[in-house]
């Protein structure tokens, strides 16, 4: 009787804690990155890929750098995008372009667009919001 017990307040305890989380979703992520995405290019050059990103069943953000990624956006074929541990991205040389694809398990999802993302304001405008969430809290 008391496992079942603790058991039951292990379970509420869990809960509660996790009830204080909020989980991001690929939505709110994608559209986090297209506030900061800049127009179309052709391709990038990338000696390597650092990460890389789901962000909808046609598009992904590829980390080459630390302030440094790109919004690619796939033609609707890739349905494993989201759900995939890894991936593959074709290149000539060192440059991704237009004319790669991204390999999804047996999947080839065509690049149908590339567009830079300003990483580095995007981290000094959430920089700039946890100050300012931080001197509200303060100020309580």
């Amino acid at each position: 009787m008391n496992r079942i017990v603790l058991a039951v307040l292990m379970v509420a305890l869990t809960a509660g804690c996790a009830g204080g989380l909020r989980r991001v979703s690929h939505e709110e992520v994608l559209a986090q990155y297209l506030d900061y995405a800049g127009e179309p290019v052709r391709g990038f050059t990338s000696i390597r890929l650092q990460s890389w990103q789901p962000l909808a069943r046609d598009r992904l953000i590829l980390w080459t750098g630390v302030n440094e990624a790109y919004l690619v956006t796939v033609w609707d074929n890739c349905q494993d995008l989201l759900f995939t541990n890894s991936i593959g991205v074709s290149s000539t040389g060192s440059q991704v372009s237009t004319f790669d694809h991204v390999q999804v398990g047996r999947d080839r999802c065509q690049i149908k667009e590339i567009r830079p993302v300003n990483v580095r304001q995007m981290k000094a405008d959430r920089a700039a919001d946890a100050a300012s969430r931080a001197k509200r809290d303060a100020g309580q």
